[in-house]
């Protein structure tokens, strides 16, 4: 049984859990999920080497299909107080890439929480650009959901 274990173990790129509630007061630890980089650093503070191995980055969730882009990308801030850098962020990296921004906005929506919007000029391959947007969107720690949406 131990060998069929070690198999599929190494196969799927498994590894095994500790008991809950328990935390290594030495030594190393091995992360195979992360949920904040605020986690790391704690780990590191408290004097543990952190490995990331096979680690998986929280990203924002997509709503819509990638088929749905026609320029418009509607976001959901994680934090209010980083809302303008975060959209200065994405901003940078669009003209950076050469994307051309025609209309962006930062608002508050209803349940208190701040959204943005950004309207890019559609170019000519529509699926390389949406692509393009959603991997960095996606991957932006001051963004929690966005969605392909064009405001009327």
């Amino acid at each position: 049984m131990n060998t069929l274990k070690k198999l599929y173990r190494d196969f799927f790129g498994l590894t095994e859990q500790t008991a809950p509630g328990t935390t290594p007061t030495k030594g190393s630890v091995r992360m195979s999920k992360i949920s904040k980089p605020a986690d790391i650093k704690k780990m590191t503070d408290q004097g543990l080497d952190v490995k990331l191995e096979n680690a998986e980055l929280d990203e924002a969730e997509l709503v819509n299909k990638i088929t749905d882009y026609q320029g418009g990308v509607e976001m959901l801030f994680t934090d209010p107080a980083t809302a303008k850098q975060t959209m200065i962020d994405i901003i940078t990296w669009a003209k950076k890439k050469g994307f051309e921004i025609i209309n962006k906005e930062i608002y508050t929506t209803k349940s208190g929480t701040k959204a943005g919007y950004i309207y890019f000029r559609i170019g000519t391959d529509v699926y390389k650009d949406s692509q393009r947007i959603q991997g960095y969107i996606s991957q932006s720690p001051g963004i929690s959901k966005f969605r392909f949406k064009v405001k009327q």
